[in-house]
């Protein structure tokens, strides 16, 4: 069944269920009301005749006011008094049932009995003439109560019957137009294709569910497609970026077979191993991107020196164009991945030597719970217009390019990327002149067997 189908279905039966118990209860209550009206007439005939027996003046045989049959009886259960269409010598009830009257209660008797197709009800009066006790015994017909009830049931089954159905359209066409929307959303569904373009889900009219549902599935589809984009923009990025090492060690492989007299294999070698060396790192940086863009990158958390990491960086880059100075305030702790935290010091070490004049310093320090760690160089810096797109993946400013242009322009995207993932900033400002790169991790204290607090230390080139 479809969800129309059921929808109308629970809402028609949950109606008739309720029009049921509520017919059935109506029904009940008129049946109790009018033997409550019927016993309260009879009772008041019953009345008007104990007024004649107390007062002496009972006639024979008795004034019927509208009732079957009316019996005065004494104690002993003789009929002293009937209507004429009553029986002079035997009671109507008897046994139990003249029991329970005379107790007060209302009881039904077969009319056969009697000679009337109909059951009756009957009543008791209790009086008294001249000191000795009577019962005036009043039988009323069913009839017209049974005959109402009967109609009034009728009534009740046609009217829920009928506005059940009227229910169940009504239910239908307004489950039908509630889900035209879903129908809308569903058709817009069917034409995105997954290829962009930028196609979005119809917003049905007003705040409802529906509407806050189908804006939620667009912001969805506005992040997929942003996605989807980096992810081309991506790949077409790491295959530009692959072409170049490709080319050149595919040329350098060509010229060596086409001029093998002229060329020296030794250097052809170098060469190649150069380029295939070239290839090896944007692979690897291309896995690092990957792994960090994982929904839950797995990283092993231990206590880092963030002191100590910076001289290990330091010392990996002894010998190069610039020196490199560390100074740090000691003691300076945060909790992540070391290699991770290497691999970022690094490169930001790396991008500070290519583009410094003289130096490079990098400074750690500590305070208001967190760590700090700032890699400045004096070279020509980074224009403020470029200083949050530089950390885009494969984005390269024109004098890097002149520069370093074996570079893949993913070290400062990786580096962001590895210190977001722990929690912390990485932001470029003006060092006045050149450029200061500041990485802000989350403090972390010392436990005991954890590396004690060194003083101060400054070291320039690794040495």
């Amino acid at each position: 069944m479809s969800l129309r189908a059921r929808l109308t279905l629970a809402a028609t039966a949950m109606a008739a269920v309720g029009l049921g118990i509520g017919g059935i209860l109506l029904i009940v209550a008129l049946d109790r009301a009018l033997l409550g009206a019927l016993d309260e007439t009879a009772r008041r005939q019953g009345e008007d005749i104990a007024t004649l027996v107390e007062s002496g003046r009972l006639p024979d045989p008795l004034p019927g006011f509208g009732a079957v049959v009316a019996q005065v009886l004494d104690a002993d259960d003789r009929v002293v008094a009937s209507t004429p269409g009553g029986d002079r010598l035997t009671p109507v009830v008897a046994g139990d049932d003249l029991a329970a009257v005379r107790a007060g209660e209302a009881i039904d008797l077969d009319g056969t009995r009697l000679g009337q197709p109909e059951p009756l009800r009957v009543v008791g009066v209790p009086t008294d003439a001249a000191g000795e006790p009577r019962i005036v015994i009043v039988a009323v017909s069913l009839e017209e109560q049974q005959r109402s009830v009967h109609f009034a049931k009728i009534g009740v089954t046609v009217g829920g019957l009928t506005v059940t159905a009227a229910l169940a359209v009504l239910s239908w066409l307004v489950i039908v137009r509630a889900l035209r929307p879903v129908d809308r959303l569903r058709g817009g569904a069917e034409e995105i294709t997954g290829a962009g373009g930028g196609h979005r889900l119809p917003v049905p009219a007003g705040g409802d569910e529906l509407s806050r549902l189908a804006v939620t599935l667009n912001d969805m589809l506005g992040r997929l497609d942003a996605a989807a984009a980096r992810q081309r923009a991506f790949v077409a990025d790491a295959a530009h970026e692959l072409r170049s090492p490709i080319a050149a060690l595919r040329t350098e492989l060509e010229v060596a077979l086409a001029h093998p007299d002229a060329v020296d294999p030794h250097d052809t070698a170098r060469e190649a191993l150069v380029e295939v060396e070239r290839m090896a790192r944007l692979v690897d940086d291309l896995l690092v991107l990957a792994h960090l863009d994982s929904p839950r990158p797995v990283r092993r958390e231990e206590l880092v020196d963030l002191g100590e990491l910076a001289l290990e960086v330091a010392d990996g880059v002894r010998g190069g164009r610039v020196p490199v100075r560390v100074a740090d305030d000691g003691g300076v702790f945060t909790r992540a991945h070391r290699d991770s935290l290497s691999r970022v010091l690094r490169n930001l070490v790396d991008n500070a030597v290519r583009h410094a004049s003289s130096q490079v310093t990098v400074s750690v320090s500590g305070g208001g719970g967190s760590a700090r760690v700032a890699v400045a160089d004096d070279g020509a810096g980074v224009p403020e217009a470029d200083r949050v797109r530089i950390f885009e993946r494969f984005t390269r400013l024109d004098d890097a390019r002149d520069r370093d242009a074996g570079g893949s322009g993913l070290g400062l995207a990786i580096a962001r990327e590895i210190v977001v993932v722990h929690g912390g900033t990485l932001v470029v400002e003006d060092a006045a002149p050149g450029a200061r790169f500041i990485v802000r991790l989350p403090a972390a204290k010392t436990t005991v067997g954890a590396p004690e607090a060194v003083p101060p230390r400054a070291r320039t080139d690794g040495r």
